[in-house]
């Protein structure tokens, strides 16, 4: 179940503030590394707590809990973006390759889209394909209701603009294993040290 003390978190995020401006896979992928723990571990500070229901690029089914076992670098991005996502997606690129290779297996990477209407998941499939993104990128989508708790959650604010565009946040958020937010990072094209740094706390 989901805590009290979560509950009340994300009504306090969802409060109205400003918003800023703007390798094919049909499984989360598991390993060693990776292994789901169950929903009773999770503390009251863990997103994996929310039931919410999405389903990945490859069409399968799962809670945010699926992603547990291994830090996750999450982006809410919209497929249709052409402004702040492709650099924003470009961030992520650069913080997996500050990592030492024989680590970038050890971490997630997940994107989550804001438009629920559009961002089906053969939509999201076409676009791992076009970004070539590998096997431990995970692309979800899902209701309306859920991105909103979800984005509330992490403290990152949208809102539909005229032509199916999104203003919003620019944030990628790090999870540690249990699902909780450890380091954001805000803006487009910032430095990564501070970010690939507390992944690689995150690791030891």
């Amino acid at each position: 179940m989901i805590t009290k003390s979560l509950i009340i978190t994300v009504v306090l995020l969802s409060l109205p503030l400003g918003i800023a401006a703007a390798g094919e896979t049909n499984l989360v992928c598991r390993s060693c590394c990776m292994a789901e723990l169950p929903a009773t571990r999770f503390t009251d500070k863990s997103l994996y707590q929310v039931q919410s229901a999405w389903t990945t690029d490859g069409q399968k089914e799962i809670n945010l809990g699926a992603l547990a076992g291994r830090p996750q670098i999450v982006l809410m991005f919209f497929s249709r973006c052409t402004t702040a996502c492709p650099v924003l997606v470009n961030d992520l690129r650069k913080i997996e390759s500050a990592l030492p290779a024989e680590t970038r297996q050890k971490i997630g990477f997940t994107l989550v889209s804001f438009d629920s209407e559009h961002d089906t998941a053969p939509v999201l499939a076409e676009y791992r394909k076009e970004w070539n993104l590998p096997g431990n990128w995970t692309l979800l989508t899902g209701a309306a209701d859920d991105v909103r708790e979800l984005a509330a959650l992490l403290g990152i604010q949208y809102k539909e603009t005229a032509g199916g565009q999104f203003a919003h946040s620019n944030v990628i958020t790090l999870l540690n294993a249990e699902g909780e937010i450890v380091f954001q990072q805000g803006g487009l094209d910032q430095d990564i040290g501070p970010m690939v740094q507390r992944i690689e706390q995150q690791l030891k």
